[in-house]
């Protein structure tokens, strides 16, 4: 235990009113994640603004007590859960848009404002904020930046990381530094912007952003296609990039999945192992009608099955909702249900999904397969309904993953590392850049106060 009754009491008296919480009933919201991961935090802070952060961390260095940041706690890797002890520092009260710059394409926001409100206000400025995670009604901003999250838009607009111009954020020193630029190029001094992203709390607390914008597409088309296997369907993507297509989207979905969704489906299935493409396109209106339609007589020409063009908002929306309950499906219908976002070349995604027969046999499992084709990021869900087989599933992901290095992929694609992947990292990282990047960790952060025993095993 690091945080004493003493302790307490001066985290009480140092912060905000109402800052500290630690009463049992609310601290179990802070349990945990969406990993499934349980760890009870000693004490829980709402950072009323960023004076509270720096005080926290100047308090923890103080005293030596860990400090665990948190945004919307959607995350998949477990990243902002207190294993050790210590304190959640819960970032979803500073929930600001400071500023919204029509001339200049930017906004300024909170690290607490929720993802779906970000993209909602620059939609009604005008403007387009482009990155699109799931749960976008329950990530942070922050927590996107933390694990530079990315989406089915990430094929034609990259990731969070690429609309990030600058950040607030409170070192573990517990000073508050701006990084960045509010231009479209700056190249002074080295880029400590990137470097925070994606650190997952562990160099810093984010507190504020600034994102860059971009143009509103003047229109959005989406097109539902069948496939009579993943082999299928992945020969699609590559011929409709081939082509000279550059959809905003182009999501798959495997035979295992669509037994779940199946009913959602505007048309009938064939026997066997059929897969499905989501493609979406935006800009403007007439020109990516054209470009959806040259696309639908492509994919039927070389293999589709069916395709359904969604000719309206209410359709799009009814295509979309198949995808969106797919997790939800999995995670309803597994006893056990481990989350991998793994990711390989757009050529090898065939290769892996008709591999994972072998290692379901082997590992007496259930594996469902789906997530953004466009640039490889296959969500594998690994699942089991006999929770004795556990230790035998987590033997089974080490050797997907082993599998996913050898097609020349990544074990994480966009969900971070966190402590739910921290036993495969070394299976990716030689030691040697392990030691490298514990050693920036330990000059950031000499009295390991941060977010400890993440990422690094």
């Amino acid at each position: 235990m690091f945080i004493t009754e003493a302790l307490r009491r001066i985290l009480v008296e140092e912060l905000s009113p109402g800052a500290v919480l630690a009463d049992p009933a609310h601290l179990e919201e802070y349990y945990s994640d969406a990993s499934g991961l349980e760890f009870a935090p000693e004490l829980v802070v709402r950072a009323q603004n960023t004076k509270d952060v720096q005080t926290l961390i100047k308090l923890a260095n103080t005293h030596g007590f860990p400090v665990i940041p948190r945004g919307g706690g959607s995350g998949l890797a477990g990243a902002c859960l207190a294993h050790l002890g210590g304190v959640v520092l819960s970032l979803q009260d500073l929930n600001r848009i400071r500023l919204i710059d029509r001339d200049n394409f930017l906004m300024e926001v909170e690290a607490g404002v929720i993802s779906q409100k970000v993209r909602d206000a620059a939609w009604e400025a005008g403007m387009f904020y482009p990155p699109d995670p799931a749960g976008m009604d329950l990530s942070t901003i922050g927590g996107n930046a933390a694990t530079d999250a990315g989406g089915p838009a990430c094929v034609k607009y990259g990731t969070t990381r690429d609309y990030i111009l600058g950040l607030e954020a409170v070192l573990p020193s517990g000073d508050c530094v701006r990084t960045g630029v509010r231009t479209r190029k700056g190249v002074v001094g080295y880029d400590l912007t990137n470097l925070l992203v994606g650190s997952e709390g562990t160099l810093g607390v984010i507190t504020a952003l600034v994102l860059k914008l971009l143009p509103r597409p003047a229109a959005v088309q989406t097109l539902l296609c069948a496939f009579p296997s993943v082999t299928s369907a992945m020969e699609n993507v590559a011929a409709i990039m081939r082509a000279g297509h550059l959809p905003c989207a182009i999501e798959v979905l495997d035979h295992r999945c669509l037994g779940l969704v199946g009913e959602m489906l505007p048309f009938p299935l064939p026997a066997g192992k059929p897969s499905l493409l989501i493609l979406e396109l935006d800009g403007p209106a007439i020109p990516i009608a054209e470009e959806m339609e040259a696309i639908n007589k492509l994919v039927l020409a070389n293999g589709a099955i069916a395709t359904l063009p969604a000719t309206d908002q209410k359709r799009r929306q009814r295509i979309w909702e198949v995808r969106r309950q797919v997790s939800l499906r999995i995670h309803d219908y597994a006893a056990l249900y481990l989350s991998e976002d793994v990711t390989v070349p757009i050529s090898a995604i065939a290769r892996l999904v008709n591999a994972l027969p072998e290692y379901e046999e082997r590992y007496q499992l259930e594996i469902f397969a789906f997530g953004h084709a466009g640039d490889g990021n296959i969500h594998l869900n690994i699942t089991t309904q006999d929770r004795a087989l556990e230790e035998l599933a987590h033997e089974g992901v080490r050797a997907l993953l082993a599998l996913v290095l050898e097609l020349g992929g990544t074990i994480s694609g966009e969900h971070g590392i966190g402590l739910a992947k921290k036993p495969y990292i070394s299976m990716e990282l030689p030691e040697e850049m392990l030691a490298l990047q514990r050693s920036i960790k330990d000059l950031f952060d000499p009295n390991q106060i941060l977010n400890p025993g993440k990422i690094f095993p």
